[in-house]
């Protein structure tokens, strides 16, 4: 497998447009899984380390390190959390009986069950001991504090694509914030609802495609868009973005062409 294409490139630092099922490191259980920096040790040489992780479905920015000095410089921005992150994130609003069942309310939805244009979850996340390697939600004790802020940039009925800035940093952050809330992120085998699907046919009336119609978009539909950092020499920031997926641009283009109801902004 080649290389992801290469997003930024200096004597500090590279960064990579990262494929949605790509994992970064060595699976625990299978060692033969093909990974990212298994290839970039094998193309550009141990030297190269990465700086922060992505979930193996989540594609986008990944930052790597070319020499200690700045690995341990940018490395220190995203345990201070001065790091900048922003993601896509292509939601399914689901009724109250079918969301993550919690104590309260992780948001209030609006009059019309939707969710607001704009707000912030701030709710502590732990290992879900029950599930090996999915998280939970902790409201009293237990769990590490976890904060994200969400913006509402396109509604099309149940459908709303979201920007999302995690505040910290923990395994799954956006995608449990995103099921607390009621709107878990499409095709989320974890947090998701098994029976939501994005189909041309639930989008446009008088569907005459194939009986075994394939989703618009079938992979998670969480995109790792931007991340902004200190430069490791120069001390000034620089902000690396990666284009939103074709799978992403395809399940929007139908969407935008047979909305559902669809608006700017919030609900």
């Amino acid at each position: 497998m080649a290389l992801p294409p290469v997003i930024f490139e200096d004597d500090s630092m590279i960064a990579f447009d990262k494929p949605s099922g790509l994992l970064i490191a060595p699976d625990r259980w299978d060692k033969t899984r093909e990974n990212l920096m298994g290839l970039v040790h094998e193309k550009l040489g141990h030297g190269v380390a990465n700086v922060h992780r992505l979930d193996a479905d989540t594609s986008g920015v990944v930052l790597c390190a070319k020499n200690k000095a700045a690995l341990d410089f940018l490395s220190g921005q995203f345990q201070s959390k001065t790091a900048g992150k922003k993601y896509l994130a292509l939601c399914v609003m689901l009724p109250p009986e079918r969301a993550m069942k919690l104590a309260a309310p992780a948001v209030a939805r609006t009059p019309s069950g939707g969710l607001p244009e704009a707000f912030v979850i701030d709710l502590a996340l732990g290992q879900d001991e029950s599930n090996p390697g999915r998280m939970r939600v902790f409201r009293k004790r237990g769990g590490k504090p976890s904060a994200t802020e969400f913006r509402a940039l396109e509604c099309f009925g149940k459908y709303t694509l979201f920007e999302c800035r995690p505040l910290t940093g923990r395994t799954h952050q956006i995608r449990v914030h995103l099921a607390a809330a009621g709107a878990p992120v499409l095709n989320d085998p974890f947090y998701g609802d098994p029976g939501e699907s994005l189909l041309l046919s639930s989008l446009k009336r008088g569907y005459k495609g194939r009986a075994d119609e394939k989703p618009l978009i079938s992979r998670l539909a969480l995109h790792a868009s931007e991340l902004t950092v200190r430069h490791p020499l120069t001390r000034e920031p620089v902000t690396i973005r990666a284009e939103m997926p074709g799978e992403f641009e395809v399940a929007l283009k139908y969407l935008r062409k047979f909305p559902p109801g669809a608006r700017r902004g919030g609900r």
